[in-house]
């Protein structure tokens, strides 16, 4: 098993929560996939699309439940970032953990184990 993590605004992750289902955010719907970053690629994408906004949350999902829907595709900088080509069932996530801003207005990662 290895984590993969979906940042989002918590409202948005609380109605999944409430359905069992997470089907995207706005972008994933747009491209047709449901974005994920690796632990290694988790802080540039919270700078890159997330700065400024608050009440965010990151999830911790097992990359191992979501069987073949996830894939691993070349994105920014030629890296793989895995996509999830199909809903996220719920009970994949391992932990949801507040993403707070610091003093300085980015983004504190929380402990992601």
């Amino acid at each position: 098993m290895a984590l993969i993590y979906k940042v989002c605004p918590r409202g948005m992750w609380d109605r999944a929560a409430a359905d069992g289902v997470f089907t995207g955010a706005p972008v994933d719907l747009a491209d047709g996939f449901i974005h994920f970053s690796t632990r290694g690629q988790l802080a540039e994408t919270v700078a890159k699309h997330f700065a400024g906004q608050d009440d965010l949350v990151v999830v911790g999902v097992d990359d191992a439940a979501l069987g073949p829907a996830l894939v691993y595709e070349p994105s920014r900088g030629g890296a793989l970032f895995p996509h999830l080509y199909g809903p996220l069932p719920v009970s994949a996530a391992r932990f949801v953990r507040p993403m707070p801003r610091g003093d300085d207005g980015r983004h504190r990662l929380p402990e992601l184990d």
